[in-house]
């Protein structure tokens, strides 16, 4: 493997420190506030276009016409305490050959935070980010194409790290090698109503991403 892609929420961090719990709070606030319906309302929307479009943001852009920069800026303001570097999760990932880069729903800011909280901000090569696969989420599989196109690296020698299952699917097509961090986290489970991911789609299922990566013969 010479390119290693990482999903950044609920992946890079433990699923556990509750930090996209606070970016779905906001996204609900967001909504609500922007369409004027009720909370109630705004979670029901943000879980729909979530499982119709790839991503809220993407419902909102296409029936709402929101602006995407502001809904960004707003749900990604959120509190990163919770995280702290991972000397284990620095040296796995360091040790890793080639280019390592985060492949994000989120946006640039975010991930770069996020990064710098982790203390891996050094570690990455390039983050591509909602606006890199002009707003096209994953698991749509224009997304994948374009940060193939991105990276100029061969798909068949990169390996890709998701909590979410169904976004690994168009990797597995590409002929990246696949793997899933079952976290048991709620988001993990949902996802756009595409055909269900099967056994074949996963190479590797794990629960800790550090341990995963010490482990790899290189």
């Amino acid at each position: 493997m010479n390119a290693w892609i990482f999903d950044l929420d609920n992946t890079l961090y433990r699923a556990d420190s509750n930090l996209f719990s606070q970016i779905d709070e906001r996204m609900t606030r967001y909504i609500a506030h922007h369409l004027a319906v009720s909370a109630e309302e705004a979670w029901q929307l943000q879980q729909t276009y979530y499982r119709e479009y790839g991503s809220t943001l993407s419902g909102l852009m296409l029936l709402n016409g929101v602006d995407p920069e502001s809904f960004l800026a707003y749900v990604h303001d959120i509190d990163l305490s919770a995280i702290a570097p991972d000397a284990a999760l620095i040296a796995a990932m360091e040790r890793l050959p080639g280019r390592r880069f985060v492949f994000t729903n989120g946006c640039r800011h975010h991930a770069v935070r996020v990064l710098d909280r982790l203390g891996l901000a050094e570690s990455v090569s390039e983050i591509w980010d909602i606006r890199t696969v002009d707003y096209t989420p994953k698991p749509q599989t224009e997304a994948y194409h374009r940060v193939v196109a991105a990276g100029a690296f061969d798909p068949k020698s990169a390996a890709m790290f998701e909590d979410m299952a169904r976004n690994l699917m168009p990797a597995y097509a590409l002929g990246m090698t696949t793997v899933w961090i079952n976290n048991g986290s709620l988001w993990s489970h949902q996802g756009p109503e595409y055909p269900l991911v099967a056994r074949r789609h996963i190479h590797h299922e794990i629960d800790d991403l550090s341990e995963f990566l010490h482990a790899i013969r290189l």
